[in-house]
């Protein structure tokens, strides 16, 4: 038996109906992290069907988003972590070796998606425990910031189906800093400077940080200096304040053209989430095997990444020309007493009711909406009247040919992506005749294994998933049926 856990924000297109009703609904945009709210209700909904005391031998879930890469991969990896025991390593080796062709990289590889991925190993670790905070942002300092370069603060709205703009940082709120490039004390130090009117930029030699995982947030060296590019200190002149603990910030680079158009020539993000970038996970010292509670928790802390390690076009790694070297974030949680939102979450236990996220339209009338919270791509666009006094988005920039040749086309997020048949072949095209769909064995069995330190295998049904429904002229193809189907 099989039941469907999708999770489209821009919409299934189809009723539920279709699927006699076997559908769980946790919807959020495409090419980016989940909300993490909605992970303990995924886990324990997963959980239930497969494990619960209904459950039946030989049940499978199905996970459901676009490519079945990304938010599939995600949802599926994160189940054998947090319900299997399984390392993040194995998990998203598991994920990679069923779901990708070979040489097409990996399941999961949106690093912001791999982020969250460690945060659930976390969240595993401490008890299942996750603190919902309203977070407001106090500054964002970027070395290495190119001329024309856009910076926002994003966040979830809608239960996380929608990603909403909450402030563009003007060219008022745009201080250049004096000096070499420098590094933000170590968030231990930050609570001290949270109620002076500036957070100083103190002079350090960046280093990389080898005692958090390769998933988390880090510096890996000091960038290489070039001309017009400043240490740059952003600070709202209101606050600037997000529903949840998921914070994203944007970047988008302009140059002027002509005729009323600019082009953009840079497109990257990252998404963190500020509980599990608190002190309580990020420093080891004070970390313990305790579960983190809203009174041990960190009321501020950093959030440092390195440009390379962003989000790019499409969550993938490509972002056009560089727009800045470096970028720390410096952010505190919103105190109760100040009508702040602290929402202690943990995962439904086995017989309680585990609440479903409200489907988006089936019929697809969100895309338009999930398109915009796609990120806008790279090339001309019509200028924006506001975008004059938005950092230095109006400055006029010599266009390079060869900087846009450079640029490739996305080429689907489906490529690369496995199909298979209901006994786990792999279906792939023969190579004279791509009107045809061939079927092979399922060539790759991981069986992790105690013996080799590793887990034993599980079936999240992710072989057993068909490959895209036939005309009505021609059905589904094993290699008996080939010869007879050539000679028609």
């Amino acid at each position: 038996m099989w039941a469907i856990w999708e999770f489209r924000a821009e919409g299934t297109g189809y009723p539920d109906s279709e699927v006699y009703n076997r559908i769980k609904h946790f919807p959020w945009p495409d090419h980016h992290p989940p909300p993490f709210a909605l992970i303990p209700n995924i886990m324990a909904s997963m959980r239930d069907w497969l494990k619960g005391p209904e459950s039946e031998k030989g049940r499978t879930i199905v996970v459901h988003c676009k490519a079945g890469k990304g938010r599939s991969g995600t949802s599926a990896c994160s189940y054998l972590i947090s319900e299997e025991g399984w390392s993040v390593e194995d998990a998203l080796a598991r994920f990679t070796a069923r779901r990708m062709r070979s040489g097409f990289g990996s399941g999961v590889s949106i690093p912001s998606q791999l982020r969250w991925v460690g945060y659930v190993n976390s969240w595993t670790k401490y008890g299942k425990v996750y603190v919902e905070r309203q977070i407001q942002v106090l500054e964002v300092h970027v070395w290495g910031l190119r001329d024309g370069v856009k910076v926002a603060v994003a966040g979830y709205v809608e239960e996380g189906k929608v990603i909403k703009t909450f402030h563009t940082f003007n060219g008022k709120e745009r201080m250049v800093m004096a000096g070499e490039l420098q590094k933000i004390a170590h968030p231990s130090s930050v609570s001290d400077h949270l109620n002076e009117k500036t957070l100083p930029l103190q002079e350090s030699k960046p280093q990389a940080d080898h005692s958090r995982p390769s998933y988390a947030s880090s510096i890996y060296s000091k960038p290489a200096y070039e001309p017009g590019a400043d240490a740059v200190l952003f600070r709202p002149e209101r606050p600037v304040i997000l529903p949840t603990s998921d914070v994203n910030i944007d970047f988008e680079r302009r140059n002027k053209a002509t005729y009323g158009l600019t082009m953009v020539t840079s497109v990257a993000h990252v998404w963190f989430n500020a509980f599990f970038e608190s002190q309580h996970f990020a420093t080891p010292s004070v970390t313990t095997a305790d579960s983190p509670s809203a009174d041990t928790l960190s009321d501020s802390g950093v959030f440092e990444i390195n440009w390379e390690a962003m989000d790019g076009i499409k969550g993938s790694a490509r972002k056009g020309t560089r727009a800045l070297d470096r970028l720390a974030v410096v952010w505190r949680a919103i105190p109760e007493t100040k009508d702040g939102l602290r929402k202690i979450i943990t995962e439904p236990s086995v017989g309680q009711r585990v609440p479903e996220s409200k489907a988006a339209d089936w019929k697809n009338a969100n895309l338009k909406t999930a398109a915009e919270s796609l990120g806008k791509g790279l090339g001309l666009r019509t200028e924006s009247p506001s975008s004059a006094n938005v950092s230095k988005a109006s400055s006029v920039t010599d266009l390079s040919n060869k900087a846009l040749a450079a640029e490739r086309s996305d080429g689907g997020s489906e490529a690369g992506v496995k199909t298979h048949g209901p006994e786990g072949e792999e279906h792939v095209l023969h190579p004279d005749h791509h009107a045809i769909s061939m079927s092979e064995p399922a060539s790759i069995h991981h069986n992790f294994t105690k013996s080799n330190g590793g887990i034993p295998d599980i079936d999240l049904g992710i072989e057993k998933m068909r490959s895209p429904i036939p005309g009505p002229d021609m059905k589904s193809t094993s290699t008996e049926d080939l010869p007879d189907m050539l000679g028609q």
